[in-house]
């Protein structure tokens, strides 16, 4: 329980094995940054931020099923001309599944850092 990033992806993708379309996820501000990815490309409805005097908790809706998540670790550097190869590496074929990148811009897919030509840090990958 010392990712919280980690324990949320987890939680995710058995939630959606097991047919679940609401699951409590630990709250953070990383987190809460890439839910709104993953919200922005329809992998889950809705997150809202419910305070249970914990820290918080994430209550997420999952939209589609989602074959397979997780984080990438150790957190590597990604250029932006080397998207691709790390594309390849973690996501089964072109154009299925993003890449969650945390570059000066903020936390994004790696299809909006292609097209803002920057790299980052490699954080999680979804398809």
């Amino acid at each position: 329980m010392a990712d919280t990033l980690n324990d949320a992806l987890i939680s995710i993708k058995n939630a959606s094995r097991l047919g679940r379309q609401e699951l409590d996820v630990r709250a953070s501000n990383l987190v809460g940054r890439v839910l709104r990815v993953f919200q922005k490309y329809g992998y889950i409805e809705e997150y809202e931020y419910v305070e249970n005097g914990k820290g918080g908790l994430f209550k997420v809706k999952v939209a589609k099923t989602v074959n397979n998540c997780g984080v990438i670790k150790p957190r590597f550097a990604i250029k932006r001309d080397e998207l691709e190869r790390w594309e390849s590496r973690y996501l089964p074929a072109q154009d299925i599944g993003i890449l969650v990148i945390s570059t000066t811009s903020g936390v994004m897919s790696n299809t909006e850092a292609k097209k803002k030509g920057t790299g980052g840090r490699a954080l999680a990958f979804i398809y």
